[in-house]
């Protein structure tokens, strides 16, 4: 996540600035924090007048408005209420968590942002020193978000286009350093997938030939909520030695996948819809298994049947790669279940004794983006960086606020201001 701070001299050119975009369609209102309505009820007058009013507690400062974007990679498609959470934490971070403040989301950029306006001026006077506000405690703010929420941490967000097209390799037991191997996977799948289950973690690892084990219902690993995590071999057995989660990277540990579980509930909400119709259009006919996992698979969905040993399908969960987002088929709705879909599949006339195969799904691993991705070239022929690119419109925005601000001034000699 990047942070952007302006601190400037006009609350009023500030919130200006973002209702003008509410109005185009571009932007919309979603938290006002110390407000005594909620952002639909409220006027221009209920914006302005809540932080004009702290200002004029403190007329000798003069520079008394923050206007700050948070920016967030493009990858990162996320609901409003982790919006609302994210910007709150980063106040608090920030040392601004009791001041009163609005927070606008803008959909005119390349990547998904944040707009927050507030004011440095304290209900009694006092004034909250901007001095060393961006790089000491925003960077503190930032850094502890990131973590808190998953997010592409803002050092990363310029290379993020290099690590394109780099996917993750198979772990091939015997030919690699075994806990390097498992933990660059791991590590890699918990912080860019969206699962909430041991189940779901283990669709995404099993593809990479690891998988997280609790061990037995009865063993002590499992009565003391440990996880290790193992290599597979090509029929799925375990093999080799396992590998605990304590000693990798980052820790994937049960307790912490357990925070990420319940996280991963909100932040793959708004992803639902869209895999739901990518099933949809797979079942607008009656159709073998085989053939349903061979069309999502073209758009980058990996569907995982669990069937016993008389060939009874009693599970499906669907890992959309594009997105990073593991759903389990009930969790999508009772018709995307497996007792429901079972009546829909054609019987397989083909490979009928043939044992379950582990799909590779080794094209979606292996799509290479365009070689020019980290140079694309303008209309008018110049190259420019993909992040310089996507920042462009957001650096335009932050310009304009310095024009409102002159606008205001001119119409205030002219007589003309309210």
């Amino acid at each position: 996540m990047v942070a952007k701070i302006k601190t400037g001299r006009s609350i009023t050119g500030a919130i200006n600035y973002n209702e003008h975009k509410v109005r185009l369609g571009k932007a919309e209102l979603i938290l006002a924090q110390g407000y005594l309505k909620d952002p639909v009820d409220l006027t221009f007058n209920d914006k302005l007048q809540r932080l004009t009013d702290l200002t004029k507690r403190n007329e000798r400062t003069l520079v008394n408005t923050l206007h700050l974007s948070l920016n967030f990679a493009v990858s990162e498609n996320l609901d409003k209420n982790v919006l609302q959470q994210i910007a709150d934490d980063y106040m608090d971070g920030l040392g601004f968590g009791k001041q009163p403040y609005l927070v606008y989301q803008h959909h005119d950029a390349g990547h998904p942002h944040l707009h927050i306006v507030t004011t440095n001026i304290e209900a009694d006077g006092k004034r909250i020193s901007f001095h060393l506000l961006a790089n000491r405690a925003s960077e503190d703010a930032r850094k502890q978000v990131e973590l808190t929420y998953n997010l592409v941490k803002a050092e990363d967000q310029s290379k993020q286009h290099k690590l394109i097209g780099k996917p993750l390799e198979e772990v091939d037991y015997g030919k690699s350093e075994l806990k390097r191997s498992i933990t660059n996977v791991v590590t890699e799948v918990v912080r860019t997938y969206k699962f909430t289950s041991i189940p779901e973690l283990n669709a995404v690892l099993n593809q990479y030939n690891i998988t997280a084990d609790r061990g037995s219902k009865d063993s002590r690993m499992y009565e003391k909520n440990g996880l290790v995590y193992w290599v597979l071999d090509g029929k799925g057995n375990k093999i080799g030695v396992p590998i605990k989660a304590s000693s990798i990277y980052g820790k994937p540990t049960l307790k912490a996948l357990d925070d990420r579980f319940r996280l991963n509930e909100m932040l793959r909400k708004p992803l639902k819809e869209q895999l739901k119709g990518a099933i949809d259009k797979a079942l607008l006919h009656p159709i073998s298994k085989s053939s349903f996992q061979k069309q999502l698979k073209e758009q980058g969905i990996q569907v995982v049947f669990r069937q016993n040993e008389e060939r009874r399908l009693y599970g499906i969960t669907f890992v959309d790669h594009k997105s990073k987002v593991v759903f389990n088929g009930s969790d999508l709705g009772k018709s995307y279940s497996a007792a429901s879909l079972s009546g829909w599949f054609k019987i397989e006339t083909k490979n009928q004794n043939q044992p379950i195969v582990k799909p590779a799904n080794k094209d979606v691993r292996s799509y290479k983006f365009p070689d020019n991705i980290s140079g694309l070239t303008t209309p008018n022929g110049n190259s420019e960086s993909l992040i310089d690119m996507l920042f462009k419109e957001e650096q335009q925005d932050m310009a304009a606020i310095g024009r409102l601000k002159q606008n205001t001034r001119k119409k205030k000699r002219r007589g003309h201001s309210h």
